[in-house]
């Protein structure tokens, strides 16, 4: 009993040092690389326009793009944080999230229905393993979302890995894996009138 009341202690000790040093990491200020900053703000400098984008390769001809217009708008930038909304037509439903994380740069997509509740399928994307470039950051798959793809029935998505290209004169978003390619282009020599909110956001 007492050998077992010493063991508890150290543990105890150990869990107490290191929520200690969590919680000090958490209000710490975020600590970036230069590629992945210059990246971030190379986007950045475009916050608050939209543009006109075209698929430029589809092997799985999507119908869901064809006939539509594709626009992405810069809509709301912080130091750590952009929100941009992909609107494909009449549907709101898509917004990319990408974030300064402390190590690196993550990229989320939030789906949601058109009373702005979250669609089954949310949140996934993933989060850089290298130092990219700051034209280029690829974000592979995380763990939450190869769960989510293999739970909601399209388990062939565990092998996704995003990719996001800035150069002075275009933006590209492009999805890879296995058998897979889907790339969407963006003319940023030609802001467009920025679209309504996306679907369970404001400007309030």
């Amino acid at each position: 009993m007492i050998i077992k009341t010493k063991i508890n202690k150290k543990i105890f000790a150990t869990l107490l040092c290191c929520f200690s040093a969590t919680t000090l990491a958490s209000d710490a200020p975020l600590v970036s690389i230069a590629s992945h900053d210059d990246f971030f703000a190379n986007i950045s400098i475009h916050c608050g326009k939209a543009f006109q984008g075209k698929v430029t390769v589809d092997n799985a001809k999507s119908d869901g793009f064809n006939n539509k217009a594709l626009i992405m708008h810069i809509r709301k930038c912080s130091n750590s944080q952009l929100e941009i909304p992909f609107h494909v037509g009449d549907d709101a439903s898509r917004t990319w999230i990408i974030t300064k994380t402390g190590s690196g740069l993550s990229l989320k997509h939030d789906h949601r229905h058109e009373d702005g509740s979250h669609d089954e399928t949310t949140m996934y994307g993933g989060h850089t393993n290298d130092a990219g470039w700051a034209q280029v950051q690829s974000f592979p798959a995380d763990e939450y979302s190869k769960q989510l793809f293999v739970k909601t029935g399209i388990p062939q998505s565990v092998g996704n890995t995003w990719q996001m290209f800035i150069y002075p004169e275009k933006f590209s978003y492009r999805l890879i894996r296995q058998g897979r390619e889907f790339r969407v282009d963006f003319d940023l020599t030609k802001a467009i009138t920025p679209p309504a909110p996306p679907w369970g956001y404001s400007d309030k």
